[in-house]
């Protein structure tokens, strides 16, 4: 029987991805956990992969098409022995004759050559997933239906097959149902409601200039939609203090010759990172996120470390850094940093956190002001370390200081609690073996 293969959720809050390339063609045979198709996401491009066997009949939905909707169906999956040229459907005329693609239930004769028309536009009448029978689906014996990669993503993240329910092909359990499993508890507080008000019309440009105009990609639209509603739905304050760097530069100098025959090479932002969060453990009244009605209240530090990647920007997490060794804070930035830069991090590897940081001090950059993370309460921007006259014990030396500003929420966050975080920051930084105990 043939089989719409759908636009697939790859995260739990997709909307609609980018058909950015299919690795298969039309007449083709595939297997269960074969990449089909690259989607690009806000985020990631990451692989599309088949549930069940069969011969791509017809592909609906070019490669490059942007603005395909969750749900909407992109190609046809002839079953084992069916006559592929009986299930593909024309592009320009409904298929009134063959009777076995009439009598298909999963691809509807009056919609498909719509989709086929205008792909991007494919008009989504079902559920992203085809509404499937309460009790979990299963396959011979006791074995859950899932897909390879879905199994592996389940046993790598721990959790119980048995309790997710299938959003694929006859109630199969595929990969987006893992991711939304993982994405669950972290997605804590409702997103900001998008309206036509919270992205105003782009100002007039004049074309007499000479330039060059580029299409905005899916994680650059992302960032200006989520910036634009961060700035104008959360009241945002600022609160700076200067602290003193070297006694965390002489910790770190005589930690690194201790881990250098681990291979491991502490940086100035893994010690950050660690003292912002323990700061918030301590000051626990930070470590908030505002939802409307409630306010959230994290018991764990999970601390989202913004990433320049060539399209734009992205926070990939350390998941409990308040309890982690300085030595795994660093190895695990170093593996996350390098998949963020070639798009290959998983949903729950970016979406969540307690809090973030941003240092471009690295560029030089004295001090700044960053723009707040929803649904997070807040965002820590870290400066360059400089030599600057600094007064130490009563006398005017010379010190190497840096200037960090935290921007807070203060629907969720009072000034107070605010400062009171900033200064437990500035505390475990200038006396760092007080984060190591």
């Amino acid at each position: 029987m043939a089989t719409e293969l759908k636009m697939p959720a790859l995260s739990p809050t997709m909307e609609e991805g980018t058909l950015a390339k299919w690795l298969v063609k039309e007449g083709d045979e595939v297997k269960s956990g074969d990449i089909l198709a690259e989607i690009e996401t806000d985020k990631a491009t990451m692989e599309f992969e088949a549930v069940d066997e069969g011969t791509i009949a017809k592909i609906l939905v070019p490669e490059g098409t942007d603005g395909v909707k969750v749900g909407a169906p992109i190609a046809i999956l002839a079953g084992e022995g069916e006559d592929v040229s009986a299930t593909a459907p024309k592009a320009d005329t409904a298929p009134a004759e063959p009777p076995k693609a009439a009598a298909a239930p999963a691809p509807k004769a009056d919609e498909t050559p719509k989709a086929a028309a205008a792909p991007a536009q494919a008009p989504v009448e079902t559920p992203a997933a085809p509404p499937q029978p309460a009790a979990t689906p299963r396959t011979e014996g006791d074995r859950v239906k899932a897909s390879p990669l879905a199994r592996r993503l389940a046993e790598a993240q721990g959790i119980d097959l048995n309790a997710l329910q299938g959003s694929g092909p006859g109630g199969r359990i595929v990969r987006a149902d893992v991711d939304a499993a993982v994405g669950k508890a972290p997605a804590a507080a409702p997103a900001a409601p998008t309206t036509a008000a919270a992205t105003p019309a782009p100002a007039a440009v004049s074309t007499e200039i000479p330039h060059e105009a580029v299409k905005l990609s899916n994680m650059r639209k992302t960032i200006a939609r989520r910036l634009t509603e961060a700035k104008q739905t959360i009241p945002h304050y600022y609160l700076t203090v200067d602290i003193q760097l070297d006694a965390l530069l002489k910790l770190r100098s005589e930690l690194n010759k201790g881990l250098e025959s681990r291979g491991v090479k502490l940086s100035v932002n893994d010690l950050l990172i660690k003292a912002l969060a323990v700061a918030l453990i301590e000051v626990p009244t930070a470590n908030v996120s505002f939802a409307g009605d409630q306010l959230i209240k994290y018991s764990r530090a999970d601390i989202s470390v913004a990433v320049a990647i060539p399209d734009g920007l992205i926070t990939p997490i350390i998941v409990g850094a308040d309890t982690k060794s300085l030595s795994v804070i660093s190895k695990e930035m170093a593996d996350l940093a390098a998949r963020a830069r070639e798009g290959k991090l998983q949903p729950q590897e970016y979406q969540g956190g307690t809090a973030s940081i941003s240092n471009l001090g690295m560029f030089g950059t004295k001090q700044f002001d960053a723009v707040i993370n929803p649904p997070q309460g807040m965002i820590l921007a870290v400066g360059a370390g400089e030599k600057r006259p600094y007064v130490i014990n009563d006398s005017l030396q010379i010190a190497t200081v840096m200037s960090a500003t935290g921007s807070f929420d203060h629907r969720a966050i009072d000034g107070a609690e605010g400062a009171k975080l900033m200064a437990a920051f500035k505390r475990l930084v200038e006396s760092p073996l007080g984060m190591l105990a």
